[in-house]
């Protein structure tokens, strides 16, 4: 903390925040570790589904792509 590119990528999900559950993960707490040496200089990062999907930034085709597919499989 802070992290203006968590939170910029936060304000991208929220039109979506209804389709998925959004869990935040500090890398730096030592029970993160496994992440923080992954991710280090990657944040923010996202996975869908325990799947990466992306990093540094929102790429929201890509997300919508996977989310519907997620939500097609689901039905």
């Amino acid at each position: 903390k802070p992290c203006p590119l968590c939170d910029e990528a936060k304000e991208v999900l929220e039109p979506y925040k209804r389709r998925f559950v959004l869990q935040e993960v500090d890398i730096t707490l030592p029970e993160n570790s496994m992440w923080y040496e992954k991710y280090k200089y990657d944040i923010p990062v996202f996975h869908l589904n325990g799947k990466f999907l992306m990093k540094h930034r929102v790429d929201i085709q890509k997300f919508e792509d996977r989310l519907r597919k997620v939500e097609l499989q689901s039905d």
